[in-house]
């Protein structure tokens, strides 16, 4: 008899993962920290971007306190900016998806699987996103901060929030994915099976190993591999061998 349990839900990211707008989002980092007097050409300015840098994957609020540790309502104004100057590049230039993301989505929920997207944008934000990519029928649930009381990465809280909704029986039936060290060390702490770390985004094999990635992948594409031959206890893709 296997001891495989099969994977019933997928807990993906956005940027970097399932969407290729990372640039957009340093920028609108860089704008919003710039209405707070630290501008670029300046030594607060490169280590605010280095810590936006390290902190992917968190709640951009929680990005903000750790450059404003001293005062909410800077953090505050500054999260604000940021929501506004990120819609503000959607409008003017929209989101591309990474290459077979929507081919990925289908083999995954035709193979029974279902599918969350988990974000550390505001809810405002995340509505935006799925508007301007059109996936609300594409996926099961969009997660943010907000839905799991407040607490996103690396916090477990998102994706069990997203077992709980969706009434998956055991948390090893679960997949998390993402392209930060904080994908991964909610994946962990969530007690999914596979935490998944993929080379497209913001961090590096090195810190999605740290992060606790039991398996590196090149992109999304490469995840219904991964995903299905897990389900059968076949070929298995770990970290070690990338």
């Amino acid at each position: 008899m296997s001891d495989v349990v099969p994977i019933k839900l997928v807990c993906l990211d956005l940027a970097g993962t399932t969407v290729g707008d990372i640039a957009m989002v340093e920028r609108a980092f860089a704008e919003a920290i710039a209405t707070q007097g630290i501008v670029p050409g300046t030594g607060a300015y490169a280590r605010a971007m280095v810590h936006v840098h390290r902190s992917r994957g968190l709640p951009t609020i929680d990005v903000f306190r750790g450059i404003f540790p001293e005062d909410e309502a800077q953090a505050q104004a500054a999260n604000l900016t940021f929501e506004r100057s990120y819609e503000g590049l959607l409008e003017r230039t929209g989101l591309v998806a990474m290459p077979g993301v929507l081919e990925v989505f289908d083999k995954l929920r035709g193979s029974g699987i279902h599918l969350a997207l988990i974000t550390g944008f505001s809810r405002t934000t995340l509505s935006r996103v799925l508007s301007v990519l059109a996936w609300h029928d594409q996926i099961d649930l969009a997660i943010c901060p907000e839905d799991a009381g407040g607490r996103g990465r690396p916090w477990p809280d998102m994706v069990l929030h997203a077992v709980l909704r969706l009434a998956i029986d055991d948390v090893r039936r679960v997949a998390v994915v993402g392209d930060a060290e904080s994908d991964m060390r909610c994946g962990r702490s969530a007690g999914a099976a596979i935490v998944a770390g993929v080379m497209t985004g913001v961090h590096s094999r090195e810190r999605l190993l740290q992060g606790g990635a039991t398996h590196i992948i090149d992109s999304i594409a490469n995840l219904p591999e991964l995903i299905l031959s897990e389900r059968t206890g076949t070929t298995r893709m770990p970290a070690e061998d990338g």
